[in-house]
């Protein structure tokens, strides 16, 4: 079996399965009874913290590459972009429908009002116009390096939900801070990449002409 189709027809729907995962243990967790004394404050941290961690996900993708150079990982990145703004929506709508009722004057105060919700929903924006830009027809009208620069956005956004983790949480706690050193990891690989990249375009440009 070639790379291509082992990645199309095994690895790809693999991952769709571990994607749904943490919605199908939800599901299970409502069946049985296990969305605590507060459910509504349960579903919304769930929903929450499974969309930051599928967000970092995504975001190790080219770092994996980086390290271990596997290009063929790269063709994971779209779909897990693509679940972690799912998951953002369902934690938008528990916010939304079940602990605000649609409430919209309450959620604008919300959004003015609380600085963590603020930082969340500027993070949601910039996913919500990462996964409407993410196709290949969108690549064309924008162009590859427009395109390039508007996903740049996507590391304000790994920012973004970190942020927001750690100041919804009462206090200092390990696990917000555990998120934000991962990420932190994640950008000084994808840094120290960059100057390799520089160093070589910088060897290349001073060769002697043969």
């Amino acid at each position: 079996m070639t790379q291509d189709r082992l990645i199309r027809h095994v690895l790809k729907p693999l991952l769709w399965l571990l994607c749904l995962a943490p919605l199908a243990g939800l599901g299970w967790l409502a069946y049985t009874g296990g969305l605590t004394a507060n459910p509504i404050e349960f579903l919304n941290r769930y929903l929450g913290e499974w969309a930051l961690k599928f967000l970092l996900i995504a975001l190790t993708v080219t770092p994996l590459r980086s390290l271990t150079g596997w290009a063929g990982i790269i063709r994971f990145r779209r779909l897990l972009g693509l679940f972690a703004f799912f998951y953002v929506v369902l934690y938008l709508s528990s916010y939304i429908g079940l602990d605000q009722f649609f409430n919209w004057g309450d959620i604008w105060l919300d959004i003015v009002k609380r600085t963590y919700i603020t930082v969340g929903m500027v993070g949601a924006v910039i996913l919500a116009a990462l996964a409407a830009t993410s196709t290949k027809g969108m690549i064309k009208r924008l162009g590859g390096k427009n395109w390039n620069r508007l996903h740049k956005l996507v590391y304000v956004a790994g920012a973004a939900g970190c942020l927001h983790f750690f100041m919804m949480r009462k206090g200092v706690q390990l696990e917000p801070i555990m998120y934000a050193g991962f990420l932190v990891f994640l950008y000084l690989v994808r840094f120290a990449d960059y100057l390799k990249k520089r160093r070589r375009k910088g060897k290349v440009g001073t060769a002697p002409a043969a």
